[in-house]
């Protein structure tokens, strides 16, 4: 991370900023996929006590945010979410990198996510990281995308 960004875990106060930088982030989909994506409506209260939030700051502004859930075999990327007046600025592969690094740290090889099959811009993205598509299934009005990468310990 350069030096005017900075990286920091979640704490419980900061529930309502996640939900409003991730509302703000995501309310571009909308119109695509007739509805709220379900990160719009989480309870990131309940997320923050069993799950880990890694807020990224640039110039002391809340810019980003990555969502992450323990699995028995893999980490998942929940949530990534950038603001949009932050977004091509590549905070999303940073935090990315940064998701699969702490895979590693916890004794996983392998991360995890997904994201909606209308999201296409996300897809490219994810592939360019080296992700890989494993399944899709269908949701609601549309399909997931569920994808994999592995990580080196």
């Amino acid at each position: 991370m350069s030096n005017d960004a900075v990286l920091r875990q979640a704490v419980d106060a900061d529930a309502p900023a996640i939900l409003a930088l991730t509302r703000a982030a995501y309310a571009k989909w909308v119109p695509i996929i007739g509805r709220e994506p379900t990160p719009m409506t989480a309870d990131y209260a309940a997320a923050l006590r069993k799950d880990r939030v890694d807020m990224l700051f640039v110039d002391d502004t809340l810019a980003a945010i990555m969502h992450t859930v323990r699995q028995p075999d893999h980490l998942e990327i929940y949530n990534v979410a950038v603001a949009p007046e932050f977004q091509g600025r590549g905070l999303g592969p940073r935090l990315v990198a940064h998701g699969e690094k702490l895979a590693a740290s916890l004794g996983y090889d392998e991360i995890r996510l997904y994201t909606n099959k209308a999201f296409t811009e996300n897809i490219q993205l994810y592939l360019r990281l080296g992700y890989v598509i494993y399944e899709e299934k269908p949701f609601r009005e549309g399909f997931t995308v569920y994808m994999k990468k592995p990580v080196a310990r």
